[in-house]
């Protein structure tokens, strides 16, 4: 069900903005739900219930997007990587079409 291991996500903790006044839900499970929804391409709406909201699911990819979350975690544990590598890519083996395009009319 979920996509990070309890390690990988201590790993990650640091770079988590700290929390102000009520408590997050579940990081190990949001970002899971997250990470499926990106991985599948799909609507935030669709993601499956087990992940939890998926308002909270879109608001915190949102914030976390805005104020350099997600930077801050690849660079700091890309960072942390053997020193071997000059290069860190990330690649995509996908391409995603607007939902639109199926239905466009060949002519």
């Amino acid at each position: 069900m979920y996509y990070l291991s309890e390690e990988q996500l201590e790993k990650m903790k640091p770079y988590f903005p700290k929390s102000h006044g009520k408590a997050r839900v579940c990081d190990r499970k949001v970002l899971s739900g997250i990470m499926y929804v990106l991985k599948n391409g799909l609507m935030w709406r669709d993601a499956p219930k087990e992940y939890g909201s998926y308002k909270t699911l879109y608001n915190r990819y949102y914030r976390w997007s805005l104020n350099g979350t997600f930077e801050r975690i690849f660079k700091g544990l890309s960072s942390e990587a053997v020193d071997d590598f000059k290069i860190l890519m990330i690649d995509s083996t996908h391409l995603k079409a607007h939902r639109t395009a199926c239905s466009l009319q060949k002519k």
